[in-house]
């Protein structure tokens, strides 16, 4: 069976690295605002509020602060971006530093404690799950250590500041807690934003080559028109040279391949125009039309593919000429293959139009939409429907931005889309013992994508240069 391929430019789109996130000097300036508010602290607690601290060696501790930054700045340069690896153990002497000051100030007794959660928080944000867990794990070791082993906190008097052990073991619970649920929470939200900002520069991408490619037809289309007339009338020359030149035969032979070479020109233009139009607008089209050209890449890829286009008000109405958006035809394009992907022999596109709105209906003959997966349809990297495989229909590595990309262009073109199953007893669809797969509707106000009336049938007007 033959294979299609994946596009080399989407290749960034499938990885989830999350290496060189995390620039140097972020985590440097939020260094120096953690050992100024350290400074501040120690000294607030020693000189106002009258508790016996080891000075010495609290400042030994923030220094060794102050020396990793200065050395930093010293050896690499301000855009230095770190691996994944030099991250966690830059946020591992984050963590071991607090970790020291809390053990000369209290431990848990100390209300500070709760600074524990930044550096496994940051690390959620930025790193991978696996450096992620080893700081989680090692800042639960630590409070647990701090919670059995500290420095008690003494007042001048002599009197100890001593939580009741159930506090203490509720404060060890709630900060335990608190690693395991924000860094969860925090790794959640930053991995569906990086999801959703990789498939809106898949869709980006993909808009930018569909429309590079429709620019490119229209740009054909009008070199096939342009050249249609001085090719036909070297090829009318070079046959009347080959006709009075028979007395030449050598003269005829060069005569005879200026025809020929004539006639290969134009098969050239017309296999490179085939994505164009005739129409050197490339502007708009009739509905029919647009949804064919969607549909054509996939036209021959085993699957029977049946149109049908009727209006609701007048049968007898013509189609509504629509504009040809990159992004209409290009999501099209996305869900006629998602069907033929996941069909068994044939796939149905029904169109509808009232004065009001056009309506398209996509429906295969497959297994249809998983029923958990109904209400996620549209969301990037979800792909999770047994595909249909023969020699005759080469199959797709597909990533799960499929409908993604198809649902965010059509929706930015106008339309609504929606999912779901023939086989839902509240649908209406014809023939359903035949279309038994899944439904995509696509329904636009006719004011989004039809042309006005008066345009529809008046003159396109003076042809303008395409740009590229």
């Amino acid at each position: 069976m033959a294979t299609v391929l994946p596009d080399p430019a989407f290749d960034f789109v499938r990885q989830d690295a999350r290496s060189d996130w995390v620039r140097l000097r972020t985590l440097l300036v939020l260094r120096w605002l953690a050992i100024l508010g350290q400074t501040v602290t120690v000294v607030f607690a020693s000189f106002q509020l009258g508790l016996r601290i080891e000075l010495g060696l609290c400042f030994l501790a923030i220094g060794a602060s102050v020396v990793s930054n200065l050395v930093a700045m010293t050896i690499f340069p301000e855009n230095q971006r770190l691996s994944d690896r030099d991250a966690m153990l830059t946020l591992l002497f984050d963590l071991s530093q607090l970790s020291f000051l809390l053990f000369l100030t209290g431990g848990l007794n100390n209300p500070f404690a709760l600074l524990i959660l930044a550096p496994v928080t940051i690390s959620a944000t930025a790193l991978t799950v696996r450096s992620t867990s080893i700081l989680g794990v090692l800042a639960v070791a630590m409070i647990t250590l701090l919670g059995l082993f500290h420095v008690p906190l003494t007042l001048q008097s002599g009197d100890i500041l001593q939580l009741p052990p159930m506090f203490l073991i509720g404060f060890w619970m709630a900060i335990t807690i608190g690693i395991v649920f924000l860094s969860a929470y925090a790794r959640r939200i930053t991995s569906e934003t990086h999801s959703m900002s990789q498939a809106l520069l898949a869709t980006q991408m993909a808009l930018a080559r569909e429309q590079k490619l429709t620019d490119l037809g229209g740009v054909v289309a009008a070199a096939a028109h342009e050249l249609g007339t001085p090719l036909a009338t070297i090829k009318l020359v070079s046959t009347e040279l080959v006709d009075e030149l028979g007395d030449h035969p050598q003269l005829a032979e060069d005569a005879k391949l200026i025809r020929d070479q004539a006639d290969r020109c134009r098969d050239i233009l017309r296999s490179m125009g085939q994505a164009g139009k005739d129409d050197l607008h490339m502007r708009s089209a009739p509905l029919a039309a647009v949804v064919r050209e969607a549909a054509e890449p996939h036209a021959a890829r085993g699957v029977a593919i049946n149109y049908d286009f009727v209006s609701e008000s007048d049968a007898a109405a013509p189609q509504p000429v629509i504009w040809r958006k990159p992004e209409v035809i290009h999501g099209l394009r996305n869900l006629v293959q998602n069907a033929v992907d996941f069909a068994a022999t044939q796939i149905w596109i029904e169109a509808r139009w009232d004065a009001g709105y056009i309506r398209l209906r996509i429906t295969d003959d497959g297994p249809g939409y998983p029923q958990d997966l109904l209400g996620r349809l549209g969301d990037p990297f979800l792909s999770r429907r047994a595909r249909a495989q023969s020699p005759a229909r080469p199959g797709y590595e597909g990533m799960g931005l499929g409908l993604f990309i198809a649902k965010t262009l059509l929706e930015r073109a106008g339309a609504r889309v929606s999912f779901d199953n023939a086989t839902d007893p509240f649908l209406s669809v014809e023939d359903k013992a035949e279309k038994s797969g899944a439904v995509v509707e696509v329904i636009w106000a006719s004011a989004a994508i039809a042309l006005p009336p008066d345009a529809q049938s008046g003159p396109l007007g003076e042809n303008r240069p395409i740009a590229i």
